[in-house]
């Protein structure tokens, strides 16, 4: 294949990405209250639209969605739901069966399972406390057991001659995922998207998997990539690119070091990689969307996806897509330089535009290095603004991008809709599980009419863990909107509230709670100072110093008499 081997008329330039990397949030916000808001009168007409679906949700709700279900149980508010977190996410770094036996058996039996059952309407989550129960009691043996679980599971050990709690954890574990994931395998979830009441539904599938840790775990993950865009495309039968079934790549699944410290090696060795599923995507006639992943990976991100949408193999493809984080100060950047690469190669670009992931750990990072900002808002509302301003630039490229409004949110949904008008060539996407109602509304061809993709897991149970704790840290607080939506003691009026208002009342000052990283310790002392390397420019000057200071002429004197 050839890469990059067309010279550009006016190629867009990355320089310029990392203005915003660590803008000064209240500045930065202001500016994006001015780009999102449409005026008072459209703004009005989108919360009375956002009121309207959050009201016939609540009307037509029979019974809550597997994972809504699950989520609003089990917020992050609750001890259970801190302790199905710590477990998913702790059991993901446990190599052996023994220490995650002794985990499990720590975190389960110190919750009450008992004060769940029966408290849902939902058949999935009575099935998956009852698990959840059966495995604490049978830990439970007695008091001296709860105050000592690893000795309680040696006995429990010896006396069943296998490891019974492990066993039921992960028994659990099999009753969620099938409420989590589309199915165990990609012929699985395409014959569970061909089933009565999922037809009316696009889907993009993602086969659930996390980092490649070896250059065999990356040579895994494209094949299963490859035999996934086979089947796929046999089932797409011919469909419009837009309207056809997709993937979702991870690109760190994809190579062992997906770094901006490999920066030559993964332009050799990744591009390539990336170009050839999309190739194949492009034969099997479907759509393939590229994944986002933490920031400190976006500056080389938009470098593999630039490199693979100029190969000439895919000069007439529309199917390569990019997802994009609101969550990041750099998004409007990252449009830009999008909507600058489309023009310059005249090809179109799907853009999965959604809220971000990973906000826990950008926040946690930031601190880690010393860093004098962050990369991401410290406010939900900013957040929400700056999808609202993405979502204006997003159809304002024109043809230049198919806009993808990934969203639970009903104000956000509502914007989009009036942002778009008569416009028929974008798309909403939704979770796998989750915001059924709400799109039951806006897929009616007699009210809305406009199409949603399903973002669709594919994996076993033991894929689901990462992707279940993602889904827990985005929605699990019992602050979210999937769970205030079907909380009938909240006023439709709270749930459906402006965050432009709601930012612009604060003057988009950032959350009091959340210093930034250098003040974390307070009057206690100032924490150390790091260096932003994921930043071009900042590695650029670094280097260009060091280099200075290398050729500078030096003298060396005895530091003693």
């Amino acid at each position: 294949m050839n890469f990059m081997n067309q010279p550009a008329a006016n190629p867009p330039s990355i320089e310029g990405l990392n203005d915003l990397y660590l803008a000064d949030e209240q500045t930065l916000v202001r500016e994006l209250i001015a780009a999102a808001d449409p005026g008072d009168a459209a703004r009005k007409k989108i919360g009375e639209t956002a009121a309207q679906l959050v009201s016939a949700v609540r009307r037509n709700r029979v019974q809550e969605g597997g994972m809504e279900a699950f989520l609003q149980q089990y917020d992050l508010s609750s001890e259970e739901g801190v302790l199905l977190m710590c477990i998913a996410e702790a059991l993901l770094r446990i190599p052996d069966a023994d220490t995650a036996d002794r985990l499990i058996a720590d975190k389960v039996t110190s919750a009450r399972w008992k004060d769940h059952i029966g408290v849902s309407d939902s058949l999935f989550v009575n099935a998956s406390t009852w698990g959840l129960m059966l495995t604490g009691q049978l830990l439970s043996l007695d008091e001296a057991a709860v105050r000592n679980p690893v000795q309680a599971l040696g006995k429990l050990a010896s006396r069943a001659g296998e490891p019974v709690v492990r066993t039921a954890m992960r028994q659990a574990m099999r009753i969620m995922g099938h409420q989590f994931v589309m199915g165990r395998t990609i012929d699985e979830a395409l014959a569970r998207a061909g089933k009565k009441g999922n037809r009316d539904y696009r889907y993009s599938y993602d086969m659930l998997g996390e980092a490649a840790l070896t250059g065999a775990d990356a040579e895994r993950y494209f094949g299963a990539y490859r035999d996934a865009i086979t089947r796929i495309g046999k089932a797409a039968a011919g469909a419009d690119i837009f309207a056809s079934p997709s993937i979702s790549v991870k690109l760190s699944a994809l190579h062992p070091r997906y770094s901006f410290t490999q920066y030559d090696r993964v332009m050799r060795e990744l591009v390539p990689r990336v170009a050839e599923l999309a190739a194949h995507a492009r034969e099997s006639g479907i759509a393939m969307t590229i994944d986002a992943e933490e920031s400190e990976r976006l500056e080389i991100s938009l470098q593999v996806f630039e490199g693979v949408y100029r190969d000439n193999a895919l000069r007439d493809y529309e199917g390569l897509g990019l997802a994009v984080q609101t969550y990041q100060r750099r998004a409007r950047s990252v449009l830009s330089f999008l909507t600058g690469l489309a023009d310059d190669v005249g090809r179109r670009i799907p853009v999965r535009l959604v809220k971000g992931a990973y906000w826990d750990t950008e926040i946690k990072h930031a601190q880690e290095l010393g860093l004098e900002s962050y990369p991401v808002f410290t406010r939900k509302a900013h957040t929400d603004v700056s999808y609202l301003a993405c979502a204006r630039q997003a159809l304002a490229a024109g043809s230049a991008i198919y806009p993808q409004f990934a969203t639970h949110n009903a104000h956000t949904l509502a914007s989009v809709l009036h942002y778009a008008g008569s416009r028929q060539d974008y798309e909403f996407q939704r979770l796998h599980g989750m915001g059924e109602e709400l799109y039951a509304e806006v897929t009616d061809r007699d009210k809305f009419a406009r199409p949603c993709r399903v973002y669709a897991p594919v994996g076993s149970h033991e894929d689901l863990l990462p992707y279940l704790v993602r889904r827990l840290l985005e929605n699990g607080a019992n602050t979210s909107f999937v769970n205030r939506i079907v909380d009938e003691s909240i006023d439709v009026r709270d749930i459906v509230a402006d965050p432009i208002a709601v930012s612009g009342e604060k003057d988009g000052l950032p959350h009091p709670a959340i210093v930034p990283p250098a003040e974390l310790f307070g009057s206690e002392r100032r924490n150390s100072a790091g260096i932003n390397l994921p930043d071009g420019a900042v590695t650029a000057g670094l280097l260009s110093a060091m280099r200075a200071a290398i050729d500078a002429p030096r003298t060396a004197y005895p530091i003693v008499g």
